[in-house]
């Protein structure tokens, strides 16, 4: 599998030459261009997580390409044909075998409302939890992307959450709201706690490959 990082939380993965987008939001450069996706994952209803503008130009290339969100993304996502998975779904589009984890998004402050957040594992290999602390319970989990920057989120529990699932390997995404001095601050406190469990971490700029 061939793991591509974009701005902020956006993935592309490539397996056989087929391709699978994740959370491409507003802080995410447009993508362009891009043929052969067999589907498209949002984890949430949160705008650095997806745009129209963003799923248009994607299925505009892509035309068969399959969005698959939680039902908060339906509801925001007028016009646009959703299929909506929850946690505990498995679902298959082409090659590509996704399972769904998870609940709700992490608590940003008590005034502000919680949404639906899905977790997502692609071919029982590749984890990303969206904005959770979500455990794919009962899964050795090959590769993690942990979110390294957020609202939600101070880095020891993002070191705490990396030490709890335990991945043999790891990267930083959901870093677009970091300055570069706090980014590369954040990689050598998530590179320490992977390392300390026995994995790699891998400090992803925008555009780097991880291949696993």
């Amino acid at each position: 599998m061939r793991i591509t990082k974009l701005e902020h939380a956006a993935l592309i993965l490539e397996e056989a030459g087929r391709r699978l987008v994740v959370d491409p939001g507003g802080l995410t450069n447009p993508i362009l261009d891009l043929t052969d996706v067999d589907a498209i994952v949002i984890t949430h209803e949160h705008a650095d997580h997806w745009t129209a503008d963003q799923l248009q130009r994607i299925t505009h290339a892509s035309p068969k390409a399959v969005i698959l969100a939680p039902s908060g993304v339906a509801r925001a996502a007028e016009g646009i044909d959703i299929r909506v998975v929850a946690p505990g779904d498995s679902v298959e589009i082409g090659s590509w075998k996704l399972r769904f984890f998870g609940g709700n998004h992490a608590i940003i402050h008590p005034t502000i409302p919680v949404v639906e957040n899905v977790g997502v594992l692609v071919d029982g290999r590749f984890f990303y939890p969206g904005d959770s602390f979500t455990i794919p319970l009962g899964i050795e989990v090959d590769t993690l992307a942990v979110p390294a920057g957020a609202p939600w989120l101070k880095v020891s529990e993002a070191m705490d959450y990396v030490s709890m699932v335990a991945p043999k390997r790891a990267f930083g995404t959901h870093d677009g709201v970091l300055s570069a001095a706090g980014v590369g601050l954040v990689h050598d406190r998530l590179k320490a706690v992977t390392e300390a469990k026995g994995g790699q971490y891998f400090a992803l700029k925008s555009g780097e490959i991880l291949e696993v």
